[in-house]
């Protein structure tokens, strides 16, 4: 299978850095996005998030006419689809940017084609991938129509990086392959071996859409133990970061630091797909979850408490990221607890956040967004959210007269 175009449908936080390494590899890329000004932006050679040393990647393989970004498919070799998975109401998994991926697609299919989903998904989402395209496509023969020998190749491979540190994962890590066929899995991974230098581990589809899922509730379980040992050490009047770290002088203890919740694209939600695909065993996984998203309640309760003793407190939120030194807001504990605290309008919010321009449209008119230095000017609290590299380095004299709130343990 030549492999001389490839297309990547959706231009975000993982489509682009994809499109971006596999065009620095002398292949012809096409990125699709539905936004017409991260098309624009792409075709500009500028990268429309923030990640270290993307902008550079994009410049230089737009430059050479390797990247180029559409609005709408064009034909190709290869098709990654790279779109959002949320969740809608009651924790549901929303397949709907798959479908209309799957839709813009299929009428630029041809035979010997190769369409990979990337997009953290239920098990079963290939399958149903496949359906939607031969639905659209009765023409062509998919995966369910035949053995091992079909005309359009379907395999899932799932994202395992970093944000922060997407570039150089998304070439060293090992990747996990899951075709609908053998033969699926074999040309999927002939794609991923143009800019992957880690091992493809070679599977079915939905045993790899497991392994994505599994992955990320195992972390989430874990972060769990952490902010629920935190709650309990504050009921207790104990350091937790003192007794995290003298717990994890055990040779088989490695306890995870807790925070103000769990955010992001990925740990945020792909446990609830597991919880969703069997509600009935998936008991610990589900209370992992509550106890996650009860979090940032608790430390607004903490804020709240200590309050009351100003006045008109004036509080200092420090980040709104869901984890530390970049701009992805997606699922962030911080933002949800700056927006309950602006709601209960307990005192006057500034917002510090180094990462992002403009602040989420939720928050626009009842925070401040300003500096570091102004925020610590005014401040009477404290609260520190996310452990942005700006926030690590302030001297503890500054802050001295301040009533310090410390979800991260920078700061203590």
């Amino acid at each position: 299978m030549s492999l001389k175009t490839i297309s990547v449908v959706g231009l975000g936080y993982i489509g682009l850095p994809t499109a971006a390494i596999i065009a620095s590899r002398g292949v012809n890329v096409i990125g699709v996005d539905v936004s017409q000004h991260a098309v624009d932006i792409v075709n500009q050679g500028k990268a429309h998030i923030i990640e270290p040393d993307l902008d550079i990647v994009v410049r230089s393989t737009v430059q050479t006419g390797k990247l180029k970004a559409i609005a709408k498919p064009e034909p190709a070799d290869a098709f990654i689809i790279a779109v959002p998975t949320p969740l809608k109401g009651n924790h549901e998994p929303d397949m709907s940017y798959i479908k209309a991926a799957a839709e813009a697609i299929a009428p630029v299919l041809e035979k010997g084609n190769l369409v990979v989903l990337e997009s953290t998904s239920p098990v079963g989402t290939t399958e149903k991938l496949a359906n939607w395209l031969a639905e659209a496509r009765p023409d062509l023969c998919f995966p369910r129509d035949a053995q091992d020998n079909p005309e359009i190749n379907l395999a899932y491979c799932p994202e395992r990086v970093l944000p922060g540190n997407v570039l150089q994962e998304l070439v060293s890590n090992d990747r996990v392959v899951g075709g609908l066929t053998r033969t699926c899995a074999k040309r999927a991974v002939a794609l991923y071996e143009i800019f992957v230098k880690g091992d493809c581990l070679v599977t079915n589809a939905r045993t790899a859409e497991m392994a994505k899922l599994t992955e990320n509730s195992y972390r989430d379980v874990n972060i769990a133990f952490a902010n629920e040992l935190s709650v309990i050490c504050d009921t207790l009047e104990i350091d937790v970061w003192e007794l995290i770290k003298l717990s994890n002088h055990h040779p088989r203890v490695n306890i995870l630091n807790p925070g103000p919740g769990v955010g992001g694209h990925c740990i945020a939600v792909d446990p609830w797909f597991i919880v969703h695909s069997d509600p009935k065993n998936a008991n610990l996984i589900k209370q992992a979850r509550h106890v996650n998203d009860g979090k940032p309640n608790f430390v607004v309760e903490k804020v709240i408490a200590s309050a009351v003793q100003y006045n008109s407190p004036v509080i200092a939120c420090l980040g709104l990221a869901f984890k530390a030194d970049i701009d992805d807001l997606r699922e962030s504990p911080a933002v949800e607890v700056v927006d309950k605290l602006a709601v209960m309008n307990i005192g006057r919010l500034l917002v510090v956040e180094p990462n992002v321009k403009k602040l989420p449209e939720r928050l626009e008119d009842n925070v401040v967004h300003c500096t570091l230095d102004e925020a610590i000017a005014q401040a009477d609290i404290i609260l520190l959210l996310v452990d942005h590299k700006e926030f690590r380095q302030i001297e503890s004299y500054r802050i001295e007269d301040c009533l310090v709130i410390d979800t991260r343990g920078v700061l203590c």
